[in-house]
């Protein structure tokens, strides 16, 4: 039997009514077909669209689309629309290089929702001083979001030293014993730090929707 594509999707073009932000679209495990005109249609309704899961070799399968997309591949995300003056910022905190790709995920998709996002990278507790030598830059931002794995300790550290809000994310880097992130997520849900909020493993597109509803709610702004 053949299948309507368009069974497969479903677009939420009012959510921006609903919500601050409009739909943004998973990439992952999407068809090229089905991603093309989930795309065509947000930039249709809502003028912009942002994509995240956006692996290259499919990227490469999206024809004159591209021509269309500020594409980035090492968060493998991908921005259409007009760009907006910055609201606020956000400090994007890595504990390593390694938790880059989530880190970069998190910053562009801010920018997708106009918050500055100032990037503070690899200021890891292997070596504190590193992080010592940031912190005033560091939480003289609106929120700040910190990607960590291995320990996933960074997040309470930070929490400990600052007095705005932090959103904790654990990435799948380390050992065996990290169990792909799981380590780093339960270390970060066991936080000692008050204020520590916790989006679940190489998510930086949640971390970056809460710190932008964050920012968006001091600044008293609206989309």
């Amino acid at each position: 039997m053949m299948r309507d594509d368009k069974q497969f999707y479903n677009l939420d073009t009012k959510r921006k009514s609903r919500r601050l932000f409009g739909e943004v679209v998973y990439g992952e495990n999407k068809a090229p077909a089905h991603l093309k005109d989930c795309i065509e249609g947000l930039l249709e309704a809502q003028g912009d669209v942002l994509i995240t899961r956006l692996a290259p070799e499919v990227y490469e399968k999206l024809g004159e689309l591209k021509e269309w997309l500020d594409y980035d591949p090492l968060s493998e995300t991908a921005l259409a629309g007009t760009k907006k003056e910055p609201v606020g910022s956000v400090a994007v905190v890595t504990a390593g290089t390694s938790d880059g790709k989530v880190a970069e995920e998190c910053a562009r998709s801010l920018a997708y929702f106009g918050v500055k996002a100032v990037p503070f990278y690899d200021v890891g507790v292997a070596g504190i001083h590193r992080l010592f030598d940031k912190i005033d830059a560091i939480s003289g931002c609106d929120a700040i979001v910190v990607c960590a794995g291995m320990d996933g300790a960074l997040p309470s550290v930070v929490a400990g030293l600052v007095s705005v809000p932090v959103i904790a994310v654990p990435t799948s880097v380390g050992y065996g014993a990290s169990f792909g992130g799981v380590a780093a997520l339960l270390s970060m849900l066991n936080s000692c730090a008050e204020g520590v909020a916790v989006v679940n493993i190489d998510n930086g597109y949640g971390a970056a929707y809460m710190a932008a509803e964050i920012v968006y709610a001091i600044h008293q702004k609206t989309r």
